[in-house]
């Protein structure tokens, strides 16, 4: 049985990988700024590092510079 693909826009956690995609934002950059402890948007499974995506977008919209 084949797996459903979600969109990348319907999912509420993503990978680095995937968030560099929506984003636009570089994998090393994003890497950098959830590497910090007041990262609003980094969620991490054990060692797995994901990404919120709609807290992404909030931290994208307040910012003028990354």
């Amino acid at each position: 049985m084949k797996e459903k693909e979600i969109p990348i826009w319907q999912k509420a956690a993503l990978t680095l990988s995937e968030a560099a995609e929506y984003s636009g934002i570089g994998i090393n950059k994003l890497r950098k700024i959830s590497n910090k402890d007041d990262c609003p948007f980094v969620l991490f499974i054990g060692t797995k590092r994901l990404i919120k995506r709609k807290k992404l977008d909030e931290y994208i919209e307040k910012s003028y510079s990354i």
